[in-house]
């Protein structure tokens, strides 16, 4: 058994490759369903010395298969949203500790102490479920702030426009977290001129508006909070931890995360960067899942490690790796 807290105490890339072989080798021969993919693909922790060697998981397997590599008492399922009659992602969740350390020790590294911010949450499509992994964080982040007015808002826009424009007034330092299309419903319906305020998009039209790009909807964001720069959080139901973007759509990773590229017509291939392709994520925090997914989004990796968003692949993604999706 891998002592989980060793995965956040990395500072190295050295550090990081020796401790995700490690967990791969223990995934291998843990996870059943893990190990059956890597044996269709004649993989095993002896052809493996790098971590480009690594297999990555279809991120569909979550929607098919129980992914886990413990033995341990399932404590919670996190669940993706979805249309009725659509299969949805269930990540079971062993250690919820190993989560709560992960979006802790993550915010904390690119925002500091959560006790110097009031947390004005605008999520309500996530509120409208359960089972939400995003909820569960903002959550904890709410109540750790120790701030009287943090807080979810659902429709409430009018008592979260008095509430942001008074703070703010104030000097408060908030963020504010909330899902694209409820932040644009927010902007279209107030006007702000915001100075100590953070404004953090997670993603997420699902079908509410229009999709746009990320320039458009960054812009039309940051005219409407006057600010200068969106941030965005990168999350997701099959992951315990997060990146986090400051401004013009780079996300930078905690230490214990990682993303690479791989060739969108040989999906096993991994490139350098600045090359367009599939987004391969390395989160050690899914020690008791699996640390390896492959994931639809489509993106491009910086030479520093930062990474960048560019779209998805479409439902035709059934290629290559995908060998056990079916």
């Amino acid at each position: 058994m891998i002592d989980y807290k060793s995965i956040f105490n990395i500072k190295t890339n050295k550090a990081f490759e020796k401790k995700a072989l490690e967990i791969f080798k223990f995934q291998f021969e843990n996870n059943s369903v893990y190990r059956s993919f890597c044996d269709l693909l004649y993989k095993t922790p002896s052809d493996v010395k790098t971590i480009e060697d690594i297999p990555f998981l279809p991120i569909q397997f979550f929607k098919s298969r129980t992914v886990l590599s413990s033995n341990s008492a399932i404590e919670t399922i996190f669940t993706s949203s979805g249309t009725t009659g659509q299969n949805t992602s269930k990540h079971h969740v062993t250690n919820l500790k190993v989560y709560q350390d992960s979006f802790n020790l993550g915010f904390s590294h690119f925002y500091g102490n959560i006790e110097d911010y009031v947390v004005l949450a605008l999520l309500p499509s996530y509120l409208e479920r359960k089972g939400s992994s995003l909820i569960y964080m903002v959550d904890a982040l709410i109540k750790q702030s120790k701030q009287p007015e943090s807080g979810f808002y659902l429709n409430n826009l009018s008592e979260l426009k008095n509430t942001l424009t008074t703070l703010d007034c104030e000097g408060k330092k908030i963020l504010l977290i909330g899902v694209s299309f409820a932040l644009l419903d927010l902007v279209e319906t107030y006007k702000f001129n915001l100075k100590n305020t953070i404004i953090m998009e997670t993603g997420g039209m699902k079908g509410r508006r229009k999709e746009l790009i990320r320039n458009e909807l960054h812009n039309i964001l940051k005219h409407g909070f006057g600010v200068d720069e969106i941030h965005s959080e990168y999350g997701m139901t099959e992951l315990l931890s997060q990146a986090y973007s400051k401004g013009n759509g780079i996300f930078n990773c905690p230490h214990w995360m990682r993303v690479l590229t791989r060739d969108t017509e040989d999906p096993l291939s991994i490139q350098k960067p600045r090359k367009t392709g599939g987004l391969n994520i390395i989160d050690l925090a899914n020690i008791n899942s699996c640390a390896f997914i492959a994931t639809q989004d489509l993106g491009r990796l910086n030479t520093n490690g930062s990474f960048e968003i560019i779209g998805r692949f479409d439902h035709s993604d059934i290629r290559g790796c995908n060998l056990m999706v079916l």
